[in-house]
């Protein structure tokens, strides 16, 4: 009884003084017991406490903000194009096109990555022409091809909008609403979009059973001889930096754009493998739909490139070796 009067206690207190917005989540089978406990509260204190697994989520109402209009088409010139139209939560925040389509039915110049584990990144968009998610979060609202609005517009339109205006205020404490508050907003709920609790983090955790043999098989060839981690190190497994893997050539000089010198001629930022599985097709253009023809083409050392990294030889490796290398990439979705 005491540990039960103590643990509503808590939760009152929790409500009585939080300064965000609270979700309590119940495990389903916990759900019954809970809701028995509940309609019958003068005989459930009589009995001895039983414990149940309750979760309490803090919500930040920026994030919420930032996820409305994540999803709100209204930072489109028709009000049709929305950031999730081009990065599809079904589709591991990225799109199931080879280039995106935006308003009026244009076609994008490249390939949408995912936004999945983007808050370690010190550069965003194929060519890193951004170094903050606040920065990148106006780059497609400006493109003529994707939303082909502009930042003027879309603050008049959010201004002119009741419930925004009163969101906003809300929030930031001051309108009218700004540019540095509208990206703030949608930068902080891409922060949240984070893939973990994969197959591959349960393995390293501890539980051996959590990869199949031939995902295990994978794993050694990936960090061995594949040598795909020369490149997608780290937690995220990526090195944030640009690459010429030999890719088709087009007119797209990628990250020499930016920085202004041949040697990153065709050079593309190094994508996360997190949730890799879920994002095809892969690479700047779309230009492969599976992770098999991704292996195939990084077995045969990638394509013709004068430009293309020395690192980029033919790996030699079998059949089996391929499809259990592509078995170790499907462990890395997680939830």
């Amino acid at each position: 009884m005491k540990k039960t009067s103590l643990a509503i206690f808590l939760i009152l207190s929790i409500f009585f003084f939080a300064n965000k917005a609270i979700s309590i989540i119940i495990a389903d089978k916990d759900k019954q017991l809970f809701e028995e406990m509940s309609a019958n509260p003068q005989n459930n204190m009589q009995q001895k406490a039983i414990p149940i697994n309750v979760v309490i989520m803090t919500i930040d109402p920026k994030v919420e903000l930032g996820k409305k209009l994540f999803f709100d088409p209204i930072l489109s010139k028709t009000g049709k194009i929305s950031c999730a139209s081009c990065h599809r939560p079904d589709h591991g925040f990225a799109d199931d096109k080879s280039t995106s389509e935006g308003i009026n039915g244009q076609q994008g110049d490249r390939n949408t990555p995912t936004v999945f584990n983007t808050v370690n990144l010190k550069f965003l968009f194929w060519d890193g022409r951004a170094q903050s998610l606040e920065e990148q979060a106006l780059g497609p609202i400006k493109n003529p091809k994707e939303m082909g609005e502009t930042v003027k517009g879309v603050l008049a339109k959010l201004n002119k909008d009741p419930q925004y205006v009163k969101e906003f205020s809300q929030v930031f404490g001051q309108t009218p609403i700004s540019t540095s508050q509208l990206v703030h907003a949608i930068a902080d709920y891409e922060r949240t979009i984070i893939s973990k609790d994969s197959d591959y983090d349960k393995y390293i955790a501890g539980n051996k059973k959590a990869l199949p043999d031939s995902a295990k098989r994978g794993m050694d060839l990936f960090f061995g001889k594949a040598m795909c981690v020369a490149c997608h190190k780290g937690s995220d497994f990526t090195d944030g930096d640009f690459h010429n893997i030999g890719l088709p050539i087009t007119d797209d000089v990628g990250r020499s754009a930016i920085s202004i010198t041949g040697k990153d001629t065709r050079k593309f930022k190094t994508p996360t493998l997190r949730e890799v599985a879920n994002t095809a097709p892969y690479f700047h253009k779309g230009q492969f739909e599976t992770l098999e023809a991704v292996i195939a083409f990084y077995n045969a050392g990638g394509g013709q490139d004068d430009y293309k990294d020395p690192l980029k030889k033919p790996l030699n490796l079998n059949d089996q070796e391929q499809k259990d290398l592509v078995e170790f990439l499907k462990s890395l979705s997680g939830r």
